[in-house]
């Protein structure tokens, strides 16, 4: 009996040494949706905006940032609801169900206020 032997396996040569990404001094990478909730070209938000606890009350606060705001690029109320959906959903799994419900309601509140029903 002869005895077969497997094919050489290529291998590919590693590079040594560690790679350095470079951060900017304002934010840190796991930050940056919390820079641009602050720091947007759209909006200047009012402080504390999604921490309110009525939808209305958040929606109002959306609308008459989105309205006064000369930067954004879009109409006020795709700013509007743009940067709340964007809150939403870089929050992710850590937003409590009674914050995500009040922000989900916010949404449609704000279709009301814009007169988008």
């Amino acid at each position: 009996m002869t005895e077969r032997r497997k094919p050489a396996q290529k291998t590919t040569a590693r590079k040594t040494g560690s790679v350095r990404r470079k951060t900017s001094a304002k934010a840190s990478p796991k930050r940056w949706s919390q820079q641009v909730t602050r720091e947007s070209d759209a909006l200047d938000l009012k402080h504390g905006v999604f921490t309110l606890t009525d939808p209305k009350k958040i929606a109002a606060s959306l609308k008459r940032s989105a309205e006064r705001s000369s930067r954004r690029k879009a109409g006020a109320y795709r700013s509007a609801l743009s940067m709340l959906t964007f809150y939403i959903n870089r929050a992710g799994k850590t937003l409590p169900k009674t914050q995500r419900d009040r922000l989900q309601r916010a949404k449609t509140e704000l279709k009301h206020q814009f007169g988008r029903d």
